[in-house]
This record gives structure tokens, sequence and C-alpha cells, in this order.
């Protein structure tokens, strides 16, 4: 029982490593910093996500924000 435990954490370890490996620190520190000072999220908000939740967040702000941009352009 103990080495299925260990094997599962050892998966889901492997899960998050490949899932996030694509967001360096610098990045990460400076969506929070963004995320904070614009769209008043406090850290705790922030770091009690899950690593995908916050990437949907970030993608639906995107979203908006090319939105807003392509609306400004049009007028």
């Amino acid at each position: 029982m103990y080495s299925y435990k260990y094997e599962d954490f050892r998966r889901n370890r492997r899960f998050f490593l490949v899932n996030l490996s694509h967001d360096s620190l610098e990045n990460y520190f400076r969506v929070n910093y963004q995320l904070t000072k614009n769209y008043n999220y406090t850290l705790t908000d922030i770091d009690s996500m899950i690593p995908w939740e916050r990437e949907i967040y970030l993608s639906l702000l995107i979203e908006d924000l090319k939105e807003e941009n392509e609306r400004n352009r049009q007028r």
C-alpha cells in the first residue's frame, strides 16, 4: 500500500511538472503582480488556485483583453 501512494505521488508530480514547464518563474511573478495590481486578485486567491485553474483564468483574461483592444481599434 505504501508503494502505491508513493507511485501516485510521483505520477502527480510528473503531471504538474510537464503541464507547468512552459511558464518561467519570472513570468509567474509578473503575472501574479499584474493580477494583484490591475484585477484585484489577492495573492491568497492566486495561490489557492489549482494550476490548471489559473491557466484557464489567464486564458479568459487574455481573450477579454484582446476583445477590448479590438473594440478600441474600431472606435
